[in-house]
């Protein structure tokens, strides 16, 4: 329900960033997020325990830097590439943590590792897709410098934003969610004033942010109870699984389209997500 919940936020998201920055959109969403989880609060038992809250709050740090750098990687490159170079690092980076904290992994995993790095290598070769459709605004969609920048780095603070999310999973109920989303709307909200974004969509693009903050609700409720009682590397590769979703679907509504060694680099990178799923 996670990997589904992000993957499906993570296409709208991107949409929703190819017609007006990406600050713009989760400047709403996430002030919009902490609404909806207190609403649900009261309905899941739980105290607000200050440790619980301090990683709550560190998540939602990491969390409002990667999916500002994400969509904003979203924007103007190609779904069908960052969503899975992404995901490699949501899912390495929890197993490397997981391992030197003590949680041991099978060979399958670390043949999953080495994968994961000559996906690397190849979904960052140049991107031939010339898409044009009215949702891009006419632009060429290019896997270039700043985009990988943007994707890494969101996919290092993703990685990040999984292992403090996991350390609050515990008697908080909801209330590490609600710290984190808040830690978040301040960090997007700074960026954005920092900028000059800090203007509300209107229009379609509103109501993708409201859509958002509704699947990004639904994903981290299921990735926090996931988290309890289990391997911080296995959660966190099975919630990095979410580039199915967005591929797909940036391949049949946007008709996306990618080179053979990025075909190559995107199968190795959803098979070496798999592959560490094994830890």
């Amino acid at each position: 329900m996670a990997a589904l919940g992000y993957g499906v936020s993570d296409f709208v998201g991107g949409v929703a960033s190819r017609r007006v920055a990406a600050l713009r959109i989760v400047i709403v969403s996430y002030p919009l997020s902490v609404l909806l989880i207190l609403l649900l609060v009261p309905l899941v038992r739980g105290h607000p325990d200050p440790a619980a809250l301090g990683w709550g709050a560190a998540a939602g740090v990491a969390s409002g830097l990667a999916v500002w750098w994400f969509y904003a990687a979203l924007a103007t490159g190609p779904m069908a590439v960052v969503s899975p170079l992404t995901a490699v690092l949501v899912a390495g980076i929890p197993v490397i943590i997981g391992l030197v904290t003590g949680e041991r992994a099978n060979p399958a995993a670390y043949v999953g590792i080495v994968c994961a790095l000559i996906a690397v290598v190849l979904v960052s070769k140049e991107s031939p897709d010339d898409v044009t459709e009215e949702i891009t605004g006419g632009r060429e969609l290019r896997f270039d410098r700043r985009v990988a920048l943007l994707t890494v780095g969101s996919g290092i603070a993703f990685g990040f934003a999984f292992v403090f999310l996991h350390s609050s999973a515990g008697s908080g109920g909801l209330w590490p969610l609600v710290s984190s989303r808040l830690a978040a709307t301040v960090v997007v909200w700074v960026a954005a004033l920092a900028t000059g974004h800090f203007r509300a969509p209107t229009g379609k693009p509103l109501r993708l942010a409201v859509y958002v903050s509704v699947l990004d609700v639904i994903a981290n409720v299921a990735m926090l109870y996931a988290f309890h009682g289990s391997m911080l590397s296995l959660v966190s590769v099975i919630g990095s699984l979410y580039p199915a979703a967005t591929v797909l679907l940036a391949m049949v509504l946007l008709g996306e389209r990618v080179g053979p060694l990025q075909q190559i680099g995107m199968v190795l990178a959803l098979g070496s997500v798999a592959l560490i799923a094994t830890a």
